[in-house]
């Protein structure tokens, strides 16, 4: 974490820790299935598993690196000075004076969804993203609390963990593709993983381990997701003291998406692992499974997290 006065979370370290040790061991074993299953006895398939380790590296690389650049596009957000927008500024260098960090970039994504995002591979480098729907329906405080919770993302360096923990998902996503339209365009090349036409094609055995592979590290990023929105929410509420006003912005926020059209949800998916609350309408009754699914934990684990927080600040006085 990054020196700040942002309260240390050991839990958020011990599970980012945990997750990126059970993601490596997942990625070991899986190079080791693939060799033991004889992709090393055909170049072209060891070929191919290298160009998918080499293809998902630049992937992470580039999304490490250029996560600012891509976040602000797929938002159609512009960045603005503080003369464009002196109150969002203002409230900006409250909450890094408070926390004693580097101010980042702020850009205003012009959308009725409320929301707001923080990305970037460090402090020097993030750039905040809120949307106009947020800044209008939001007081200052509300909107404090809500920008607190980003910075607690950078402050913790969460892009660079999940761009590491999403490394292995994305060669696991790479070679299922490959394996299929290797089935689907090669036929199988009638090889086999003993090289007795009665055994499964080779890669149809990768496509399977990839599947498994990819599920595995799916669920163990989802919920590392779904920690560290907590722990931002319990950061940004002690770093500001005003959990009631983090709390009043989740409710207010929550309620608004639910009722934005689906369709213009389903546009602003592909950024609900940085949105302060998913591009998604909330169900009362959510399954466990959708639950697992998720990139944030549900609005009432977040609301009895920040009470939580309300009782230590309580007692501490």
């Amino acid at each position: 974490m990054a020196r700040t006065r942002y309260a240390p979370d050991r839990g958020l370290t011990a599970r980012m820790t945990a997750t990126i040790f059970l993601l490596g061991l997942v990625f070991v074993a899986f190079i080791a299935l693939i060799i033991g299953i004889g992709v090393a006895t055909h170049a072209s398939d060891a070929v191919i598993v290298l160009f998918a380790l080499i293809l998902g590296g630049g992937f992470a690389i580039g999304s490490l690196f250029y996560s600012d650049k891509i976040a602000l596009s797929t938002a159609g957000a512009v960045e603005v000075t503080p003369q464009q927008a002196p109150v969002l500024h203002g409230i900006v260098d409250r909450v890094c004076a408070l926390a004693d960090m580097s101010k980042p970039r702020i850009a205003i994504a012009n959308s009725p969804m409320p929301n707001a995002f923080a990305t970037g591979r460090n402090a020097d480098k993030a750039v905040l993203c809120v949307t106009t729907g947020l800044m209008n329906r939001l007081n200052n405080e509300e909107l404090e609390g809500v920008i607190a919770h980003e910075l607690s993302h950078v402050a913790h360096k969460d892009v660079q963990v999940m761009t590491i923990a999403s490394f292995l998902a994305i060669v696991a996503a790479l070679l299922v593709r490959f394996s299929f339209y290797g089935e689907l365009f090669g036929g199988g090349r009638g090889r086999s993983s003993n090289n007795n036409g009665g055994a499964f094609p080779i890669f149809l055995i990768i496509m399977a381990v990839s599947i498994a592979v990819y599920a595995i590290s799916f669920l163990l990023i989802r919920l590392l997701s779904r920690y560290r929105e907590l722990a931002a929410d319990r950061s940004g509420a002690l770093l500001t003291g005003q959990p009631s006003k983090l709390k009043s912005a989740l409710i207010k926020v929550s309620q608004d998406i639910n009722r934005i059209p689906t369709r213009d949800l389903r546009t602003a998916e592909p950024l609900n692992a940085f949105f302060f609350a998913p591009a998604a309408h909330l169900n009362a009754k959510a399954t466990t499974l959708s639950t697992i699914f998720s990139t944030h934990p549900s609005l009432e684990r977040r609301l009895e997290e920040l009470d939580k927080v309300q009782r230590q600040l309580s007692q501490g006085q």
